[in-house]
C-alpha cells in the first residue's frame, strides 16, 4: 500500500477492520489537502486541534507530534485504527486523547478539522457542541471529497460557526473554511424520538444512528419473527443500533441474557437509554465493539443481527460476512444465527459456507429473514 506523504510526515497507515489485500486505502485526497492547507497556515508546537471523524486516524496520527491533538468520532473502528496506526509508526498509542461522538470534546480549541460525515445530522450535532469551544482567532476547516460534499454542509458551518470560503478542487477534495462569529448558544435537535406499536415502545435516536427519524424497514420486518421461548438463553444483538431488537427480544423472553453491541457511540448511547427506559434496571451488557470480535468462544446461545452494507461510503458485503464469521465462532454448538436481509443479496448461500442448517423463516418481496443453526 502506497504511504500516506503530507508535509508534515509520511506515513505508513491501515484501515480497520483489516483484511487481506486490502484494495482501499486508509486516507484520501481530502485528508492530503486538509494537513498541507494547515502547514501553509502555520501550526504552533502549542496549539491545540480538534480533529472530527477522522477515519482511520490519518489526520491524528499526522499531527500528534506537532500539536496537542484530540480526536473525536462515531466509529470504535476508527479508534482502533488510530491506536493502530499511532503504533504502526513510532507513536505513543496514547498520544491522541479520543472522545467518542456520544462525548463532547473539552477545549478551548485554536484548530478544527472536520472531515464532513456522510450523516448530516452528526455533523450539525458536532458543530453544535463546538460552541463555547473555540479559543480566541479559531479556525475550523472541512474537507471532503467533491463527490461526497454536499451544499448543506457549508450551509451547517455557517449557521453554527460563521462565513464560510470553499476552496478550489484539488485531486477532487475541496476544503471548507469557516470563520468563527459570536453566536447564541444553539439549541441541538437531537436526539430524535419516535413511537413503536408492537411492541408498544417510545425509542430515541442520537445524531449518528442509521434511519434516525423512524424503524428502519429491515428492523420492521424481522421483528414479528423473533425467536421466543428462550429461556434463560444468552442472546447478543450484533449491530444493535438503538437497541431495538434486543429490547424487543427480552421484553419477549423475560429470563434471556442480552448483550447488545455496535461499533457505533451513539448507537450504544442510544441503546443504553432505550433500554433503561423499557427495561429498566434489568442486567444487560450494552457495549461499542469490533462486533464479537471479544466475544468469547462457545459464549452465546443466539445471535440477532440485521448487517450493515456499507462501510461509510463504501458499499459491500464484507463487514456483514465479517459480522457472520464472528457469530459463528461466539455460538455454542447447536447455537442460531438469526438476520434479516435485502433478498438480493444472498446470504441465504453465503451462510451455508459456515452453518451446517440455513432456513428460511419469513420473506416479504424486499426482504428474507433467515436462521442459521451452528
Amino acid at each position: 500500500m502506497p504511504l500516506f506523504t503530507t508535509p508534515f510526515a509520511q506515513l505508513d497507515l491501515v484501515r480497520q477492520p483489516e483484511q487481506p489485500h486490502e484494495p482501499l486505502q486508509a486516507f484520501d485526497a481530502a485528508d492530503e489537502y486538509l494537513l498541507t492547507h494547515l502547514h501553509e497556515l502555520g501550526l504552533a508546537a502549542d496549539a491545540r486541534v480538534l480533529v472530527l471523524n477522522d477515519a482511520f486516524g490519518a489526520l491524528a496520527t499526522t499531527l500528534a507530534p506537532h500539536a496537542q491533538v484530540t480526536s473525536s468520532g462515531d466509529s470504535h473502528l476508527g479508534h482502533l485504527a488510530l491506536q493502530q496506526n499511532l503504533a504502526r509508526n513510532g507513536l505513543a498509542w496514547d498520544g491522541v486523547a479520543f472522545v467518542p461522538a456520544s462525548a463532547t470534546a473539552s477545549g478551548p480549541f485554536d484548530w478544527v478539522l472536520i472531515r464532513v460525515p456522510k450523516t448530516l445530522a452528526l455533523l450539525e450535532e458536532q458543530l453544535i457542541r463546538l460552541h463555547g469551544q473555540l479559543a480566541p482567532g479559531a479556525r475550523v476547516i472541512a474537507g471532503a471529497m467533491i463527490k461526497h460534499l454536499p451544499r448543506a454542509a457549508g450551509d451547517l458551518l455557517e449557521q453554527y460557526v460563521g462565513p464560510v470560503q470553499a476552496s478550489l478542487a484539488v485531486k477532487k477534495a475541496r476544503l471548507l473554511l469557516a470563520t468563527p462569529e459570536a453566536k447564541a448558544a444553539p439549541r441541538s435537535p437531537y436526539p430524535s424520538r419516535y413511537q413503536l406499536d408492537k411492541p408498544a415502545l417510545q425509542l430515541l435516536n442520537h445524531a449518528n444512528v442509521f434511519c434516525r427519524d423512524g424503524l428502519d424497514i429491515g428492523t420492521r420486518a424481522f421483528l414479528p419473527h423473533l425467536p421466543l421461548n428462550l429461556g434463560r438463553a444468552r442472546v447478543a444483538d450484533l449491530g444493535c443500533g438503538n437497541g431495538v431488537l434486543g429490547i424487543a427480544c427480552a421484553l419477549a423472553n423475560p429470563e434471556a441474557q442480552l448483550t447488545l453491541v455496535d461499533e457505533s457511540y451513539m448507537a450504544v448511547q442510544s441503546a443504553q437509554e432505550n433500554w433503561l427506559a423499557a427495561l429498566g434496571e434489568r442486567e444487560v451488557d450494552i457495549h461499542a465493539a469490533d462486533g464479537l470480535a471479544e466475544q468469547p468462544a462457545d459464549s452465546l446461545d443466539v445471535v440477532l443481527c440485521n448487517p450493515p452494507f456499507h462501510q461509510q461510503q463504501v458499499v459491500g458485503d464484507f463487514l456483514a460476512w465479517r459480522m457472520f464469521q464472528q457469530a459463528r465462532a461466539a455460538l455454542v454448538t447447536g447455537g442460531e444465527l438469526w438476520i434479516v436481509g435485502n433478498r438480493h443479496l444472498g446470504y441465504h448461500a453465503k451462510l451455508k459456507r459456515l452453518f451446517r442448517g440455513v432456513e428460511q423463516v419469513a420473506a416479504n418481496p424486499k426482504f428474507v429473514v433467515l436462521r442459521a443453526r451452528k
